[in-house]
């Protein structure tokens, strides 16, 4: 293995294609993996309708997994190449892209978490580095495998007024409480998932755009509570989620409510559970920065405003993109591997110790580390 001076940045593609099943997140960054040095250009490739309907016919693990794979994976390679062309970069400019890969199952409780995706064809295709298998050395370690992003917004936020929290709303809602070095993380609940897959089914929407939905139905408060009833919210934490958890308790007890109604009850219920986190910081945070989708939907990021009694704002309003921070977060962390800095803490996803992780793909067949070896 080549050996890296920890200091030397490294320009790195970050690949996030996240549970909201939108589409894969690009970003570059130039990084030590302790400080961001570059950020460069960003882009989201959508996913096309045959991807994503064969991508949720997945979830849980079942299915045709190999067959999803492939695609996911193809889609990852046409994604990168259109957007190096497009940006006039070229892959030997590249030093390493991280590759999350997409998650169909996570059960932290039984030390499962599955990621779809083939790393070692998308170094092959496209001749550069890959880091993957982000999130396998912290299980093994006794972590729950997520949240990863802590230690890229610690880094981002040093300069912010602390305490501070950062909440990404994506399928899955996560929070990163961080006072200076102090960092306390985990799943606060569902985020975009569940509004999602309702509006899907209830108005072939893939989405309620900007909660207008929402504004216009009557929160089930009887639902609501049973919702919140759930054991996740007197787990421990750190704890982390899969997409699908409160799923089919949620269609159950929806089963009869008016489009409206569900889409006000389930956008309550996000904001609730974050609510829910306050009890587990430290100290009360100056203010909420959101990124992820959900801080485009006004009516969500209304409530939580309501819900959470600080200043709620997005994380355009400190000068980051709120699209790129999981592409971002990935490119962080594909150089902290490379290096072999921590990707995750106890106070973050429960690991024994501070432990790094990903699986380093070479993009060429003389090195042992092409054999899929853990950097």
């Amino acid at each position: 293995m080549t050996t890296l001076t920890k200091t030397k940045p490294l320009c790195a593609i970050g690949l996030m294609s996240g549970t909201s099943l939108d589409g894969i997140d690009i970003a570059v960054l130039t990084t030590n993996g302790e400080t961001v040095s570059k950020f460069g250009p960003t882009a989201t490739a959508p996913y096309s309708r045959k991807l994503r309907e064969k991508v949720r016919s997945t979830l849980g693990g079942i299915g045709d997994t190999s067959g999803a794979e492939a695609l996911v994976t193809e889609a990852h390679i046409v994604a990168v190449r259109t957007f190096l062309k497009e940006h006039g970069l070229n892959a030997p400019e590249i030093d390493l892209i991280g590759f999350h890969g997409h998650t169909i199952l996570h059960r932290p409780l039984i030390g499962k978490t599955w990621q779809i995706g083939d790393g070692k064809r998308l170094a092959q295709e496209l001749s550069i580095d890959v880091v993957n298998d982000f999130r396998g050395a912290d299980m093994e370690g006794g972590g729950e495998g997520a949240p990863l992003a802590p230690i890229f917004h610690q880094s981002l936020a040093h300069a912010l007024e602390h305490p501070l929290c950062i909440l990404n709303i994506g399928g899955v809602a996560n929070v990163t409480w961080i006072n200076q070095e102090e960092m306390v993380a985990f799943d606060t609940g569902p985020g975009n998932a569940l509004v999602d897959d309702w509006m899907l089914q209830h108005t072939g929407q893939e989405m309620d755009a900007g909660g207008t939905l929402a504004a216009t139905g009557k929160i089930d408060q009887m639902a609501l509570k049973e919702l919140l009833s759930d054991p996740y919210f007197s787990r421990p934490t750190p704890k982390s989620l899969d997409r699908d958890h409160f799923s089919k308790h949620a269609a159950t007890l929806l089963a009869k409510k008016t489009p409206a109604d569900g889409a006000a009850t389930l956008t309550a219920f996000t904001a609730r559970a974050v609510r829910l986190a306050l009890q587990e910081f430290p100290k009360p945070p100056r203010q909420f920065l959101v990124c992820g989708g959900g801080r485009k939907n006004d009516t969500l990021m209304q409530t939580l405003h309501r819900e959470l009694g600080t200043q709620v704002k997005s994380v355009e309003n400190v000068g980051w993109r709120g699209d790129a921070m999981e592409a971002q977060l990935f490119a962080f962390l594909a150089v902290r591997s490379r290096y072999r800095l921590p990707l995750s803490f106890p106070t973050t996803t429960g690991v024994a110790s501070p432990r790094t992780g990903g699986r380093l793909l070479r993009a060429t067949h003389k090195t042992k580390e092409a054999a899929g070896q853990r950097t």
